[in-house]
């Protein structure tokens, strides 16, 4: 299931612990610290998201820091990141699956456009990345660039990122990939994009 709770096992298949707090889905990333970073879907609702929908069924999305035992140690709605840095859109909660977060990213070293302790989240729905500092709750960049229902993104240096592009668009309903996916490149430095591997 692609939403299901989150669980260690040892290499004789033992259940070493499961976390069924959540439903968590997509990646899983380590950071420095021996933390997991995993997508995970809140319910209840995040109270900030409470006041701007009814009970209908929206996908709150979420990012969760948990250590190696499986215990949540943060958790934050992505849908209230936007509310609270005024990246919000009127209309975003009325539909199921507004964010659909599929990657979390942290960053290990300090460097001239982030610190260590960020993370890019990319945020599918919107076809959107952003570089988030948990520590502040502040949305540091937003990138909106030239790609479409996008994956994973990667750091490759001290001021370049690479996103997978699924370059994936609605036509009639139905999500068709627009040609072909492609590697991109975000350069901070010059503030430009590019592409890598089509």
């Amino acid at each position: 299931s692609e939403y299901a709770p989150l669980f260690k096992i040892d290499i004789c298949s033992n259940l070493l612990w499961i976390n069924q707090e959540e439903k968590f889905h997509h990646s899983i990333e380590l950071d420095e610290q021996q933390n997991l970073w995993v997508s995970s879907q809140m319910y209840p609702y995040s109270t900030v998201v409470s006041n701007f929908i009814d009970d209908f069924g929206f996908s709150d999305d979420s990012i969760a820091k948990m250590d190696l035992n499986g215990k949540i140690i943060f958790t934050k709605s992505v849908s209230e990141i936007l509310i609270e840095n005024d990246i919000f859109k009127k209309n975003l909660l009325e539909i199921y699956d507004p964010i659909h977060l599929n990657d979390i990213q942290p960053i290990n070293f300090d460097g001239d456009f982030w610190k260590k302790g960020d993370i890019f989240l990319s945020i599918r729905s919107q076809s959107m990345v952003i570089l988030y500092r948990p520590s502040t709750n502040q949305i540091i960049w937003k990138g909106t660039g030239p790609f479409f229902s996008q994956h994973d993104v990667d750091i490759l240096d001290e001021y370049r990122i690479s996103i997978f592009d699924n370059n994936s668009k609605y036509f009639a309903y139905d999500s068709i990939v627009d040609g072909h996916n492609q590697v991109i490149i975000y350069d901070f430095k010059t503030n430009e994009y590019s592409s890598y591997l089509k």
